[in-house]
C-alpha cells in the first residue's frame, strides 16, 4: 500500500496537470485573438508582440510533457487516470500547433499591413472567434469528460470549413478580376487556412476526449454520430 503523503502528491499533480493544460489553452486562445486583432486593427506592434510570446507557449508545451512523464514513472497510474495523462501529452501537441499557427498569422498580417487593405475583413473575426470558443469548449470537455460538449466541438468544425470555402472562392474572385491583387488575396487565403486548422486541432482534441471517456474512435468516420 502506497503512503498517504504519497498519494495526496498524486492528486496534487494531477491538478497542476489540469491546472496547466487549461493555462495553456487561454494563452493559445488569446494569442489567436490578438493575431487576428493585428490584421483588422492592421496594429503591427501587436503581431511582433505575439510573434514574441509564442516562447511561452512553446515552454508551457515542455513542462506539460514533463508532468505527464514524471506521472508515469513514478505512479505507474492505471485506468481512468492512465487515459487522462496520455490524452493530456496528446493535447498539448495540438495546442502547440495552434500556438504556431497565430504565429503564422501575424506574420500575414505585418505583410499585409504594408499594402492597401483589399477588402473588409469580416469572415476571418468569425472564423477565429468560432475557433477560439472550440478551443476552449475542447479543454471544458476534457477536465469534466463531457462527451456532449466533445461532441458539440467535432460538429462546429463545419462551421469553419463552410466560411473557409466562402474565403476561398472570394479570395479566387479577387484575382481573377485584377491580377494585381493576387499577393494580397492569397496572404488571406492563407490565414484562414491557419484558422481552418487551428480548428482542426480543437476537433482532435475533441475526439480524443470521447476516446478518452468512452474507448470509441470518432476519427475518420464520414458523418459524425448525433450522441455517444
Amino acid at each position: 500500500m502506497q503512503p498517504e503523503h504519497t498519494d495526496k502528491r498524486y492528486e496534487e499533480e494531477l491538478k497542476k496537470l489540469r491546472e496547466d493544460i487549461l493555462y495553456m489553452g487561454g494563452l493559445v486562445e488569446d494569442q489567436i485573438q490578438k493575431a487576428v486583432k493585428s490584421l483588422v486593427e492592421r496594429d503591427s506592434p501587436l503581431a511582433e508582440t505575439i510573434i514574441q510570446r509564442d516562447h511561452e507557449v512553446n515552454r508551457m508545451d515542455v513542462e506539460i510533457d514533463d508532468l505527464c512523464l514524471r506521472l508515469l514513472a513514478l505512479h505507474q497510474p492505471a485506468g481512468k487516470d492512465l487515459r487522462f495523462i496520455t490524452t493530456g501529452l496528446k493535447i498539448t501537441t495540438d495546442l502547440e500547433r495552434m500556438g504556431d499557427m497565430a504565429v503564422n498569422i501575424c506574420e500575414r498580417a505585418l505583410e499585409l499591413n504594408l499594402e492597401p487593405q483589399l477588402k473588409p475583413y469580416i469572415d476571418i473575426p468569425r472564423m477565429a472567434r468560432i475557433a477560439e470558443r472550440m478551443i476552449r469548449e475542447s479543454l471544458d470537455a476534457f477536465v469534466r469528460e463531457d462527451t456532449d460538449l466533445a461532441l458539440k466541438v467535432c460538429k462546429d468544425d463545419q462551421e469553419v470549413d463552410d466560411l473557409n470555402g466562402q474565403i476561398f472562392r472570394e479570395t479566387i474572385s479577387f484575382m481573377i478580376e485584377d491580377p494585381h491583387t493576387i499577393n494580397r488575396a492569397m496572404k488571406i487565403g492563407f490565414i484562414s487556412k491557419y484558422l481552418e486548422r487551428i480548428a482542426d486541432h480543437a476537433t482532435n482534441i475533441a475526439e480524443m476526449v470521447i476516446f478518452m471517456v468512452k474507448g470509441k474512435s470518432i476519427r475518420h468516420i464520414k458523418e459524425i454520430p448525433q450522441s455517444i
